[in-house]
């Protein structure tokens, strides 16, 4: 090979050096297959790399290509960790993080949502504490709430016992209703749920007990505590009937008293929240039953207006005023409303005069709702204020 064609070689070669890199020195070219975990390479003797906490952009020293390719995963990870502790670093003008952090958001707010409406609740949630009572359906268990270690009484019923009743729509229409009532002076139902053989009630937990087992203790009730209570149930009852809500079982045992000792109307339809001292639920029901219900006529929220009157009685001489030895007898008394004040008995006049305009056969002649609460007894001897006073809006 002559001169001429050596140095036409060898200039050829010089001017494809740059095009090919030596292994050991210089950056290479990145495989396509790594570049999702590497940052943009650029021929700059420093390089940006934008973390990954959507941080501020943080200037790297430069490293050889060769010690990226073998550990991308070690220098991402060195990246979050030296960017995401300064959060009051300005935030980079570049655009790119916001659709990642757009995406994080939503996604946090949907599992709050989704957990708070749709949470599942079991037996392993609670603590189960000492018995409350017992029913003919099932028991009431003394609870707390595991994570937010929240007091309440957890209602426990057993299916097979409802299913040989035949009640169970019965029961999901009580439930149905007690969960929608907010009111000081009705029981909350907070939730339920259930397992193959029973039903759990989530209630609101009254410290102070059964109505009933305290009027017992006592005997009878002054007429301010007698007074006081009345006009709580005729409060909750106004609230009730507004709502179109009938309760049909207002008697001492399905009263509790809260923590400050106001009056809580426990069961709408489910008497399992009482003591072993309780009478049976025939006596019990039949003392509280209006005539119109004995009578087999139909019947309205008026019911609740007789038991108003019955309850008034009770608290106050302490026994129901039309108990007798036989449910003939007091069958023929609640139908012809014969009931007498016993003489060692000293009741007002006014007090009185309450339960003789609740006590009427004729359920359109009862006092109205609005009438108890605005009824000179009860507004001279009550403790308390009424929390709904009229209701202006007519119920459609």
């Amino acid at each position: 090979m002559d001169s001429a064609s050596k140095q036409k070689l060898t200039k050829d070669m010089k001017s494809l050096r740059p095009e090919v890199k030596s292994s050991g020195g210089g950056p290479k070219r990145i495989p396509v297959s790594q570049q999702s975990h590497l940052a943009v390479v650029t021929p700059t003797p420093q390089q940006r790399v934008l973390g990954l906490s959507n941080g501020p952009q943080r200037i790297q020293r430069p490293v050889s290509h060769q010690n990226q390719k073998s550990n991308p995963a070690l220098q991402s990870k060195h990246v979050s960790h030296q960017i995401s502790p300064k959060i009051n670093v300005a935030q980079p003008t570049a655009k790119q993080p916001e659709p990642d952090k757009m995406q994080k958001k939503p996604a946090k707010n949907d599992c709050e949502k989704a957990s708070a409406s749709k949470r599942r609740w079991s037996l392993e949630n609670f603590d189960i504490g000492r018995p409350l009572g017992k029913g003919k359906f099932g028991n009431v268990y003394l609870a707390r709430e595991r994570q937010s270690r929240f007091i309440l009484a957890l209602k426990v019923l057993f299916k097979k016992q409802l299913e040989k009743a035949g009640v169970e729509h019965q029961l999901r229409r009580e439930v149905e209703i007690q969960s929608h009532l907010r009111h000081p002076n009705i029981l909350r139902l907070y939730g339920y749920f259930h397992d193959p053989s029973r039903v759990y009630l989530i209630l609101e937990f009254a410290p102070k007990g059964e109505l009933y087992g305290e009027l017992q203790r006592c005997g009878s009730f002054p007429e301010e505590r007698s007074a006081t209570y009345i006009m709580e149930l005729a409060d909750a009852l106004n609230y009730c009937h507004s709502k179109k809500v009938i309760h049909r079982d207002i008697k001492p045992e399905n009263l509790l008293l809260g923590a400050n000792g106001e009056l809580k109307i426990a069961d709408f339809g489910w008497s399992v929240h009482t003591p072993s001292s309780r009478r049976s639920t025939l006596c019990g029901t039949l003392d509280y039953l209006p005539p119109e219900m004995i009578e087999g006529k139909t019947h309205d929220e008026k019911v609740d207006l007789w038991s108003l009157g019955v309850l008034c009685y009770e608290f106050l001489v302490g026994k129901p005023p039309f108990e007798a030895k036989t449910h003939e007898e007091t069958y023929r008394r609640i139908s012809r409303v014969e009931y007498t004040y016993p003489a060692h008995t000293n009741i007002s006049d006014g007090a009185k005069d309450l339960v003789s305009r609740l006590l009427k056969h004729n359920p359109m002649q009862r006092l109205p709702v609005q009438g108890v609460l605005a009824h000179p007894w009860v507004v001279e001897r009550s403790t308390k204020k009424p929390t709904t006073v009229t209701n202006e809006q007519p119920s459609n």
